[in-house]
Formats: C-alpha cells, structure tokens, sequence
C-alpha cells in the first residue's frame, strides 16, 4: 500500500466517523457522547460541523478517532467468546463508563 492509498483510506476513515457521530449526536446526544467518548465541548463542536467543515476535517492525515481499548481487562470482555453475550456488553459499558473523556486542550 503506498502512501496516497494510506491518506485516501485515512480520510475515508476521518469522514464515515465524523458522520456516525454526528448522526449518534443528533438522535440521542448522553448516549452519542458516552458511544463516542466525548466531552460536551467536543460534541458540540462535532455536531455544530457544516458539511464543508467535515469534509475540511477529514481530509486531515491523522486519524480522528483513537482506539479506545487500551485497557486489557475491556478488550478481553469484548473479544472472549461469551454464553452470555449481553452480560459481556453491558460489562464493557461499565468499563468504559470509568475511562475519560476527551476534552478540549
């Protein structure tokens, strides 16, 4: 893969997440913020993006999502095949629910 194939799937990576979140932030904003760990600043700013603004920010080469799994105790619940799959997912939530937000710098 070379280098123009690299910022051409970046960006298209940058523009499919800023419109899930959007659309996350647009039809329930607590739920869209805790899905996309963000802060209030933050989901303001995303949501108020005109769609020239989006298309701008996701020709970015740098990635605007972050993994997020960097604990491996939520990682292990998330990929450990489970007889209870709903109990797995609502674990994670609680998981999750404990890490930061990302805020404005």
């Amino acid at each position: 893969m070379n280098t123009l194939d690299v910022q051409e799937s970046i960006r298209e990576v940058n523009l499919s997440y800023l419109m899930l979140a959007q659309r996350l932030l647009r039809e329930d904003w607590a739920i869209g913020m805790f899905r996309l760990g963000l802060s209030a600043e933050i989901a303001d700013l995303v949501v108020g993006l005109s769609l020239a603004q989006v298309v701008k920010l996701a020709a970015s080469d740098h990635l605007l999502c972050a993994f997020r799994f960097n604990d491996q105790v939520l990682l292990s619940v998330l990929t450990q095949p489970s007889k209870q799959a709903g109990i797995a997912a609502t674990h994670a939530a609680i998981l999750m629910a404990g890490h930061p937000v990302e805020q404005l710098d």
